[in-house]
Formats: structure tokens, C-alpha cells, sequence
């Protein structure tokens, strides 16, 4: 509340330096906010075609499987599931997005070459191979959408937060500071108002003690003047 601040010229020049750096960094706020809603909308578009690629990946899985299944039976299938014996590695690092950290997952032995899926080729039919190829795949769309489905909902939290500080200072506290800067000035004016009606009251009580003193001054003179005439 500004009747809460004391009216000095000390807090006023206090509070002019606070809405100076209060709005330095509601401007720089604004431009993070704005490049963090572009650099999310990048994103988004990224993540709407890594949704789509993931979709269709999972149907061609899902029918390579099937067929995989309705012709070499399930017996074979899950033999050259179990034949795998090394399995993909998956490393994370960091990356920064305007001061966002959001993770890049990096994948390592998901697709596989014939002899590397342990099966013997001779065992299986293309059908197999094919399901395996079209899970691979799956696999890999289903990493990098992990990737970017994090990376969008970090960006997302961010610039929610980024929001409600641009907001905080726009609607608290710059109107709240001003308020009290206004409150000071009103009051240093009123004071400055009363202290020269005070000078004033002082200066002409001055002049009239002086006009009495002069006034008896003379008063005096000629009282001597005429006892000397006498």
C-alpha cells in the first residue's frame, strides 16, 4: 500500500530505481516469452509430424506382425523375438532452448542388419524379417517422440511460468510502484507547499517585528530629540 511508504526524498529515488529495473526486466521477460512461443511452435509443428510417423508406424508394425503371425505362426515369431541378444542402448544428454533445458535421447543398435537379430536367415521367412524391420522402425519414432513430446511440455511449463512473471510486474508490482511514487510526490509537494506558507509566516513576522522595532527606534529618537529641545 502506498500509505505504507514513508514520503521522503530517499524512497523516492529508491522506488524511480526499482520501476526502472522493474521495467527492464518486464521488456526482457516479453522477448523471452515471445521466443520461447516461437521456438514452441516450431516444436509443436515437429511434434504433430512425429505423432503422424509414429501412427503410421505402429499400423505397419501391426500388420507386419499379424502376417508374420497368420502365416509363419506364433511359435516362429516369438523364436526370432527371443533369438535378440543384444539390445538397444539408449543415452540422454542436454540441450538448451533459451535458457530451457530439454533432453536429446540418442539411440544406439535399434535397427538391426540380418545377422546382428541372432535368427538364422535360413529359419525365417521375409514376413519375420519384415515385422522386424517395421518394429525397429516403431522403436526409433517412438524415442524420438519422447524426445520432443518432453522437450514441448518443458518449453510449455517455461513459458507458463515466463507468463505469470511478465504479469506479476505488469499488473502488480510496476502499478503498485507507481502508485507509491505518486504517493511520495503528492506529499513532498504538500510538505514543500507547507514549508514556504511556514517561510512565509516567518519572513513576515520577521519584517513586522522589524517595522516594531523601527517604529520604537523612532519613537525613541524623537522622544529624546524633544526632551533635548526642552
Amino acid at each position: 500500500m502506498a500509505k505504507d511508504v514513508k514520503p521522503t526524498r530517499k524512497n523516492l529515488m529508491q522506488i524511480e530505481d526499482r520501476i526502472e529495473l522493474s521495467e527492464r526486466g518486464h521488456d526482457t521477460l516479453e522477448k523471452k516469452r515471445d521466443g520461447l512461443i516461437m521456438e514452441f511452435m516450431d516444436i509443436l509443428d515437429q511434434a504433430q509430424d512425429v505423432r503422424e510417423d509414429l501412427d503410421d508406424s505402429y499400423d505397419r508394425a501391426q500388420d507386419a506382425i499379424n502376417m508374420a503371425r497368420a502365416m509363419d505362426g506364433d511359435v516362429a515369431v516369438r523364436g526370432a523375438a527371443a533369438a535378440l541378444k543384444e539390445h538397444p542402448e539408449l543415452t540422454t544428454q542436454s540441450k538448451n532452448i533459451m535458457g530451457v533445458v530439454v533432453p536429446q535421447i540418442d539411440s544406439t543398435g535399434v535397427k538391426k542388419s540380418l545377422d546382428e537379430r541372432g535368427y538364422g536367415v535360413m529359419g525365417t521367412s521375409a514376413r519375420i524379417d519384415e515385422a522386424a524391420d517395421a518394429y525397429e522402425e516403431l522403436i526409433e519414432n517412438i524415442i524420438l517422440a519422447a524426445e520432443v513430446e518432453t522437450a514441448m511440455k518443458k518449453m510449455l511449463e517455461e513459458i507458463e511460468t515466463t507468463k505469470r512473471r511478465v504479469n506479476a510486474l505488469e499488473f502488480k508490482l510496476l502499478p503498485d510502484l507507481h502508485d507509491n511514487k505518486e504517493y511520495i510526490e503528492q506529499k513532498l509537494e504538500e510538505q514543500e507547499r507547507e514549508e514556504i506558507f511556514r517561510m512565509k509566516k516567518i519572513k513576515a513576522k520577521k519584517e513586522e517585528e522589524e517595522d516594531a522595532l523601527a517604529a520604537e527606534e523612532a519613537e525613541k529618537e524623537e522622544a529624546e530629540r524633544l526632551t533635548a529641545d526642552d
